[in-house]
C-alpha cells in the first residue's frame, strides 16, 4: 500500500541542478542521471516492471538542471481522456439547502521538466502507482465519457496526500435542491485545474459542486476554482485543449 512507504527515503519534488552523476528514486521508479562528456547526459527510468526508459540530453553548458513535480493523471496507462471520475470510499449525504466542505484525494503523476534557456520543456512522465491507474466509464457504453477512475477517500485536510501517489482536492458542495441527496462520485475535466507542490506534497485546484435544477432535470454542476497558496505551483505536461464541462446527472 502506498501508506507504506518511507517518505523519508525519497527524493523531493523540485529544481536539480546536476554536474556529475545523480541518482533519484521514487516509488516503484528509479532514475539516473551520468555524465557522459561535458555537455551530454543519459537519462535512465527504471520501474517495478523492469520496464526502461533511455534517452540522450546535450546540452549547451556542462550541467543539467531537471524540475520533478507532479502533474495530472492524464498519460497512464495511456493519453485518452481529460476527464476524471473520483468514487468516494465514503459518500456524503447533503440535506436539502445545506452545503459542506471535505478534502479529498486525487490520483497524480510525476512529470519531468528540462530547464534550459528560461523555457521547461517535457522531458518525461510516470506513475508511482500504476496498478491503481485505470479507466472508468461514466454513462451508458454507446455514449458514456472515458475518465481517469480513482477510489477517492475523504481527508482532513492538504496535509493529507500521499506523497508521490496522489494530491488533495477542496471539494466545495452545495445542494440547491428541496431534497437530500448522497453524493458518491464526482466527474470533471482535471485539465482546468493546477497542481501544486511543496517537498513531497501535492495539491490541486478545487471544484464547486452545486446540485440543482435543470428545466426538469436534476443535475450536478462542477466547476473549477483556483486556489491561493505559497506553494510552488508545478509547469503544465501535456498539451491543453479546450474540453467541455459536463453536468452530471442525480442517480
Amino acid at each position: 500500500m502506498a501508506e507504506n512507504y518511507s517518505e523519508s527515503k525519497f527524493d523531493d519534488y523540485g529544481i536539480y541542478v546536476i554536474d556529475q552523476n545523480k541518482e533519484f528514486l521514487f516509488p516503484n521508479v528509479e532514475i539516473k542521471i551520468e555524465k557522459i562528456s561535458p555537455n551530454v547526459f543519459s537519462y535512465n527510468r527504471k520501474d517495478s516492471e523492469n520496464n526502461l526508459v533511455e534517452k540522450m540530453i546535450p546540452t549547451k553548458e556542462e550541467q543539467l538542471i531537471l524540475e520533478f513535480t507532479p502533474i495530472r493523471p492524464v498519460n497512464y496507462p495511456a493519453r485518452r481522456t481529460n476527464y476524471v471520475y473520483l468514487d468516494f470510499e465514503t459518500p456524503v449525504f447533503l440535506s436539502e439547502g445545506s452545503a459542506a466542505k471535505i478534502f479529498v484525494r486525487c490520483p497524480i503523476e510525476i512529470g519531468v521538466f528540462l530547464i534550459h534557456d528560461e523555457r521547461k520543456d517535457s522531458l518525461d512522465w510516470f506513475t508511482c502507482d500504476p496498478f491503481n491507474s485505470r479507466f472508468g466509464l461514466y454513462g451508458n457504453p454507446e455514449s458514456g465519457t472515458l475518465c481517469k477512475y480513482a477510489k477517492s477517500d475523504i481527508v482532513e485536510s492538504y496535509d493529507d496526500s500521499i506523497p508521490f501517489f496522489n494530491a488533495v482536492m477542496e471539494v466545495n458542495l452545495k445542494n440547491n435542491l428541496d431534497k437530500g441527496y448522497l453524493v458518491s462520485k464526482i466527474i470533471f475535466p482535471i485539465s482546468d485545474n493546477s497542481v501544486y507542490y511543496d517537498h513531497s506534497k501535492a495539491i490541486i485546484d478545487s471544484l464547486d459542486v452545486v446540485l440543482r435544477k435543470k428545466v426538469i432535470l436534476e443535475i450536478i454542476d462542477v466547476a473549477s476554482k483556483p486556489i491561493i497558496t505559497d506553494w510552488k505551483i508545478a509547469p503544465t505536461f501535456e498539451h491543453i485543449t479546450s474540453i467541455k464541462r459536463m453536468d452530471m446527472g442525480l442517480e
